[in-house]
């Protein structure tokens, strides 16, 4: 599945972007792969192909580089790391391209969280998001992995959609303070600012989340 950049007389090494409101793309790692912060960078970040939670290795796409056939040499993405942003270099061939028909949009301030499919809301929900001392990062991430829950009656309802955004504060948690959307087993504190900087939304909103929320779909957190 390969994006169309077939633009007439592709220079060799040139940039495109790979993202809209309605369409973007994620890369699955084929085999263990190193990401460099620039195609100049030494330095790099190894990933295996599977995650610390055995779930595959998946990473936003923002840009290709491409050769003269406008084929894809690297792609541009987004790294489920520190620090929050972190973007890196993949190559082509040890990836595998998908397109993402979704998109997330969460508003702190209004504790809601939207998802877009093909430009469209087909979810709106309210929130629960982190208290003032454990606040939900802002910026533009991804998701990066769906997990579903052993007990669906638990803290974490039926399951988290992963993203890849840390606590900006809980630096010593457990893989490092990952942030995700997840269900809840107290649905009257939905709307509150309260939780370590998750967002917790009604566990029927959360089950249509893991179902149509695919990995590699855009997730945007302002206040």
């Amino acid at each position: 599945d390969r994006p169309l950049t077939a633009i007439a007389g592709c220079l060799p090494g040139s940039i495109h972007s790979l993202r809209t409101d309605r369409v973007s793309y994620a890369v699955t790692a084929l085999r263990p792969l190193n990401a460099r912060r620039s195609l100049a960078a030494r330095g790099s970040t190894r990933f295996e192909t599977r995650n610390v939670n055995g779930v595959a290795t998946v990473f936003g796409v923002l840009a290709s580089r491409v050769d003269r056939s406008c084929r894809a040499t690297h792609y541009k993405v987004q790294l489920p790391i520190r620090p929050n942003g972190a973007t890196g270099w993949v190559r082509a061939v040890d990836v595998r391209l998908s397109t993402v028909h979704t998109r997330i949009a969460v508003d702190l301030s209004q504790r809601r969280i939207t998802l877009f499919r093909d430009g469209r809301p087909v979810l709106v929900t309210s929130a629960v998001i982190g208290a003032p001392s454990t606040p939900t990062p802002t910026g533009r991430f991804y998701v990066n992995q769906r997990l579903l829950a052993a007990n669906p009656t638990g803290d974490f309802g039926p399951g988290a959609v992963g993203i890849s955004a840390f606590s900006p504060v809980l630096l010593n948690w457990p893989q490092g303070g990952p942030i995700a959307i997840h269900g809840t087993n107290a649905p009257d504190m939905i709307g509150f600012a309260v939780s370590h900087g998750c967002l917790r939304i009604r566990n029927v909103d959360a089950q249509r989340l893991l179902r149509l929320a695919e990995e590699g779909t855009p997730v945007e957190i302002r206040l």
